[in-house]
């Protein structure tokens, strides 16, 4: 194990994973998770080409747009791996608990400002301090597209997963991951066949299922560690469904759901283990961190530059309070004055509005209904933000 990353385990927030969760971390499976790094979705890379094939990649794209509005049968004249892999899309599996699905995207939604600033400074933030899982970005272009691009379709994906109802077919979430599965599929085919250089015996294949598991368990794990740090209280319910939803959300990405954790004990040995692949932060991960950091900068949300500047400075000071000193020191995460006044704040806020919320359920249903209505306010004003950077 890389020595960053085992300091990570030992001393940083990786031990708080560890304490939080009861996890009995070991290597047992390291032979699993490096033979996983060559494996990926080959139904989707199938399913890939033949819908690229003869069409520009916009008319590509609005034809995955018009499949996931429509209910495939077995007798639609489709190419064969793209109608076996919406057929098996469509099919609901026996393990699904709708219940825990709809307790997932409860806390979601309620977690309101709380889940994006987890989502953005802690889950994409500390994800780049490893080194191989950020390569498909660097040759995908995220660099040359910017952090702004990469937040706003990060964000307007989570937005439309993790509404209520979402992931039914022909729905928003679920039209939303066939795309992104496809988007998935063209990323590692074009990577493959243009850059030859790509260090397969390192990195494993392109946005591999051990890399997509860890994507994941970023999206529930550290996810609702960083709600944790704010001061949310979750319910063991709400809790188990986080995990049970993106375990449905990595299921139709095309991640075999026996490679998906039920739980935060689960979550943690895999992370633990998944890290044992991985070397710590490099110069790419400096530089895509410098570029989500900087990203308030760039973005057109606020035109004002003392905005600008206090948005970074905001979103920095929740990086140092989420992540560990060693992760950002490794990431150069600027030093800011004062670092932890607005985290601070921010957690004893929310810590006195989680005793409202528990009194009843209408004051739960209500913070649900005004946590949905600030993300999704978020969300459209980067989509808007992002038609117009320069």
């Amino acid at each position: 194990m890389d020595e960053n990353i085992k300091l990570y385990w030992e001393k940083g927030n990786g031990r708080q994973f560890i304490e939080w969760s009861g996890a009995e971390v070991n290597l047992a499976n390291l032979d699993h998770y490096k033979r996983l790094s060559t494996e990926y979705d080959e139904l989707g890379d199938a399913a890939a080409k033949e819908i690229f094939t003869g069409r520009s990649f916009p008319e590509a794209y609005l034809y995955i747009k018009e499949l996931s509005e429509i209910k495939i049968n077995e007798e639609d004249d489709l190419p064969h791996n793209l109608k076996m892999m919406l057929l098996s899309m469509q099919e609901v599996p026996s393990w699904l608990n709708q219940e825990l699905i709809t307790a997932g995207c409860s806390l979601s939604m309620r977690s309101g400002i709380n889940g994006l600033i987890s989502l953005r400074d802690y889950s994409l933030m500390g994800g780049y301090d490893y080194a191989y899982l950020n390569k498909p970005l660097v040759y995908t272009g995220a660099l040359k597209k910017g952090a702004s691009k990469r937040i706003t379709d990060t964000l307007d994906f989570w937005v439309h997963v993790t509404r209520k109802k979402a992931l039914q077919l022909n729905k928003d979430g679920y039209r939303y991951i066939i795309r992104t599965r496809m988007i998935h599929s063209f990323s590692r085919i074009m990577i493959k066949e243009k850059y030859k250089e790509w260090n397969k015996e390192l990195w494993g294949e392109p946005i591999n299922y051990s890399d997509m598991i860890a994507t994941s368990i970023g999206f529930s794990l550290v996810f609702l560690h960083g709600l944790q740090k704010l001061g949310l209280t979750i319910s063991e319910k709400e809790e188990l469904g986080v995990f049970h939803l993106w375990k449905y959300i990595g299921h139709l990405l095309g991640i075999p759901e026996n490679h998906l954790p039920d739980n935060k004990k689960e979550a943690t040995e895999m992370f633990y283990t998944w890290t044992a692949t991985q070397a710590s932060a490099d110069t790419d991960s400096v530089m895509l961190a410098k570029a989500l950091e900087d990203e308030s900068l760039a973005s057109n949300i606020f035109k004002k530059s003392y905005q600008k500047n206090f948005l970074k400075y905001l979103h920095t000071s929740y990086v140092w309070f989420l992540n560990d000193r060693e992760t950002c020191e490794r990431l150069h995460t600027t030093k800011v004055s004062m670092p932890y006044l607005f985290p601070q704040s921010r957690r004893a806020g929310n810590i006195m509005s989680q005793k409202l919320i528990a009194i009843s359920d209408k004051n739960y249903e209500r913070a649900v209904a005004l946590g949905n209505l600030i993300q999704e306010k978020i969300s459209q004003e980067y989509l808007k933000a992002d038609n117009h950077i320069s």
